[in-house]
């Protein structure tokens, strides 16, 4: 349905019947979590896929006691910010929110975000805030993505549930975010469990790509039995530019590899532009950046925040498969790094051996405890980072203060979370510098930052 020659998913509009009065609202911004906001009647409304500056009659869906919802019923003058969306299922995937805006007031909206909920959550000031350090690819950049599966009545679909569903709308023409080698895997995965006899069995497919032309796939579900296996083995050449395949039964807990490779690799470069870029591995299944050139915009700007000398002693918290320890280790005299999940301080140890690391530690362990261990202890670092969980570090935080470092780096993929730990940090005298939002996830609400803070 296009109205005001702008393209407009049907599924999200309703019937506007005749004499009936809708309430008329302009949307003045956009929230985390997808949704335009407005005022009815002086209450915060909350309408999905609407946009800033869109005059829209509107039918509220539900109202609460501070709040309401509601769905466009009719958009009596569209926004020029709108811009039509890429994807054809776009509304009714799951995934996007955003497609329909056009990505500078996504950048500006991402900032305001982030700034409104730094000042509600630890009175952060909207200037220390900078611009969102924008995407250099708005489509096609996610390298890794996690494929809903349904078989239904003798059809295969291939996709992502439906908002508020876990029906499987299907990505026929594949994911417009999604790196092109992901899509044209999707595209042969198609082909080959049309025909693959426990097809029903399987509820998810993962495909992670690398640097390298690395094209892995992990099937979701059923049992590994050895029918199963050789019938994977025997169509693996039917997976296109596929590298590894692996199957991940219900009752496991952990992945088998049925041919090719299981390990997935990318670059992060140093700080010195005339030193090689240091390889990076991680497992498929384990935790890894989505956006690879926004993962190095994010560790140039740690590096920016921090102006690490190479006397400091660095501790990485979260520190995964060694993303930031790894490429900061040559510019500090060492580094720490502490992760709770057992396979990704594998990874790590494999990524310091790989890379010829001598200054860098790992260490599997509850952040929390491992935290107070340090302090205890005694120990010292000139300067800690941190990358949680979209939960934030929550009870690590007055460890990590106990441990009085100069400097902080707090990298987060959730402002709410990110303002609430940086209010308590405020208590223990730590009050934030700068804070940079970096897009990772162009066409959705989503957004990481780093933030530096120091002792007052």
């Amino acid at each position: 349905m296009n109205i005001g020659n702008v393209q407009i998913n049907p599924l999200k509009l309703e019937v506007h019947e005749r004499n009936v009065s809708l309430p008329v609202a302009v949307i003045d911004k956009l929230a985390f979590g997808g949704n335009g906001v407005c005022r009815i009647d002086g209450k915060v409304c909350f309408v999905p896929f609407s946009c800033p500056g869109d005059e829209v009659s509107l039918r509220v869906t539900a109202d609460k006691k501070s709040y309401c919802t509601a769905s466009i019923a009719e958009i009596s003058n569209p926004s020029p910010s709108r811009t039509a969306p890429v994807c054809p299922i776009f509304g009714s995937c799951g995934g996007c929110s955003w497609q329909h805006v056009s990505y500078p007031v996504q950048l500006e909206q991402k900032r305001k975000i982030l700034a409104e909920t730094f000042w509600r959550g630890a009175r952060v000031p909207e200037e220390l805030i900078d611009d969102v350090v924008a995407a250099t690819l708005q489509y096609g950049y996610r390298s890794r993505l996690q494929f809903k599966v349904s078989w239904r009545n003798g059809k295969l679909s291939i996709g992502f549930y439906r908002q508020g569903s876990h029906q499987v709308e299907d990505a026929a023409a594949g994911c417009p975010v999604a790196l092109p080698a992901i899509n044209k895997v999707l595209e042969c995965c198609r082909g080959v469990l049309q025909s693959y006899p426990d097809v029903q069995s399987i509820s998810q497919l993962s495909i992670d790509a690398g640097d390298s032309g690395l094209v892995v796939v992990i099937h979701h579900g059923g049992v590994v039995t050895a029918k199963n296996r050789a019938y994977f083995i025997e169509r693996s050449g039917d997976f296109g530019p596929c590298t590894g395949i692996l199957l991940k039964a219900d009752n496991k807990p952990s992945c088998e590899k049925l041919w090719g490779s299981a390990e997935i690799s990318y670059r992060m470069n140093q700080a010195d532009p005339r030193q090689t870029p240091l390889e990076l591995t991680y497992s498929p299944g384990g935790f890894a950046q989505v956006n690879q050139q926004q993962n190095i915009s994010m560790l140039n700007v740690v590096r920016r925040l921090a102006a690490f000398t190479p006397a400091d002693q660095l501790l990485d918290l979260y520190c995964g498969n060694g993303n930031f320890s790894l490429p900061l280790a040559a510019e500090v005299a060492s580094v720490v790094g502490i992760e709770g999940n057992a396979d990704s301080i594998k990874a790590a140890e494999h990524n310091r051996e790989l890379n010829k690391v001598a200054n860098a530690r790992f260490f599997c362990d509850d952040v929390t405890a491992a935290v107070l261990r340090l302090v205890d202890e005694g120990q010292r670092f000139d300067t800690v980072l941190l990358d949680p969980p979209r939960s934030g570090a929550g009870d690590a935080v007055s460890g990590i203060a106990s441990l009085q470092p100069d400097k902080i780096i707090y990298v987060s993929c959730d402002p709410s979370t990110l303002a609430r730990d940086c209010g308590l940090l405020a208590g223990h005298g730590y009050g934030v510098v700068r804070s940079v939002p970096i897009d990772m996830f162009p066409q959705t609400y989503h957004l990481e930052s780093v933030t530096l803070l120091c002792r007052s």
